[in-house]
């Protein structure tokens, strides 16, 4: 079995924890970055993106963070989680941890109070899937390696770079796992590669 951080400092961290284990496989809140060293895939959650940057400053997660990625682990950001990914932000001169081949904008589709759900098609995972949008970001443009999952209203909000996933809403505030599902089987193809 697969053990899958989700990065403790800030936002949905319950509830991805939840649909981890839903999804079949261990969860371990990440608040130090040694703990990095015991997990094969880390899901950055939702939350605020300049808030949880802070927190990852504070607590001197950056550089274990980009080491966890050169090892080639599995990583997951959704909403905010994607903003750190990405290697570029629209209105920013730095990105966070500036990994996936993508360009976001942050809450692209409105303020909290213009949060909504969608159905939305998602390459790999199925026809529809409930997708809630929470002051949510979306991908402007992507990089030539990186395949494009899912479009609402023409706006790109899923996509996978490598072993990057990412995503503009929250899969883990719906009972749906197929999404969790399809990370955690990123995470085990990744964990297989590294024993072969």
């Amino acid at each position: 079995m697969v053990k899958i951080g989700v990065l403790g400092l800030q936002g949905a961290v319950r509830e991805h924890v939840r649909s981890i284990e839903e999804a079949g496989a261990e969860a371990v809140v990440i608040k130090r970055k040694e703990q990095l060293d015991e997990i094969d895939g880390l899901i950055l959650p939702g939350g605020e993106s300049t808030t949880m940057r802070r927190l990852i400053d504070k607590y001197d997660f950056m550089d274990a963070l980009k080491d966890f990625a050169a090892k080639g682990k599995p990583m997951f950001g959704t909403c905010a989680g994607l903003i750190l990914l990405a290697k570029n932000i629209v209105g920013y001169d730095e990105p966070h941890l500036g990994l996936m081949d993508i360009t976001v904008e942050r809450n692209s589709f409105g303020r909290q109070r213009e949060s909504f759900e969608a159905d939305i098609p998602i390459r790999g995972i199925g026809e529809s899937f409930t997708a809630v949008f929470i002051r949510a970001p979306h991908i402007v443009e992507v990089g030539e390696n990186v395949e494009v999952l899912a479009k609402y209203e023409d706006r790109i909000v899923a996509a996978r770079d490598g072993q990057f996933l990412g995503c503009s809403f929250h899969p883990e505030l719906t009972d749906d796992q197929r999404f969790i599902k399809y990370f955690i089987q990123m995470v085990e193809e990744a964990k297989s590669k590294q024993l072969a």
